[in-house]
């Protein structure tokens, strides 16, 4: 059975009841990741986005700590890999297309907030995980690759990620 273009997969997804444990995710996906990978995070504020980048810094060795990257638009931790932060909360989608982003996805993994803004050349090639609230204190997050070779990489870190955390469904 071949996906429709532009369709997807049913999307892998988790639930989350603490701060902790969506940080927990993002350190069990991190083990996964290499330079040049794309996440692109999407949901409402509020959702668990910065705290399941903190995971992902936890999982990678970054002794820094993670904040949103709201007004300056990228934080850079230092780990295993270089973690590039973004956040275009504040940017459309227009200008998101001319800050270079492409350039900088190379030197590390880059997890951009608010990343349905992204360019469509990342989006392509990018793992895309949906963060929404459950409840006051539960939240799920679904994610996702789309289809065609460009995003080969990014489903094998699904398959990976899924693998080794066991999701809801």
């Amino acid at each position: 059975m071949s996906a429709s273009p532009g369709a997807r997969a049913a999307p892998c997804e988790w639930r989350s009841g603490s701060v902790a444990a969506t940080e927990a995710l993002g350190a069990a996906l991190a083990p996964l990741l290499d330079a040049g990978d794309v996440l692109a995070l999407s949901g409402p504020l509020g959702a668990g986005k910065t705290r399941f980048v903190a995971g992902l810094a936890r999982g990678l060795a970054c002794a820094a700590r993670v904040r949103s990257p709201s007004f300056t638009l990228v934080n850079e931790y230092r780990g295993r890999l270089l973690l590039l932060h973004l956040d275009l909360y504040r940017v459309d989608t227009p200008a998101a297309e001319a800050l270079g982003i492409d350039e900088d996805s190379e030197r590390g993994v880059l997890v951009v907030e608010w990343g349905e803004k992204l360019p469509a050349s990342l989006l392509e090639r990018a793992l895309t995980i949906e963060f929404e609230l459950a409840s006051e204190s539960e939240r799920t997050l679904s994610a996702w690759a789309a289809p065609g070779r460009l995003a080969a990489r990014a489903r094998a870190l699904l398959e990976g990620w899924r693998a080794g955390t066991g999701p809801v469904s």
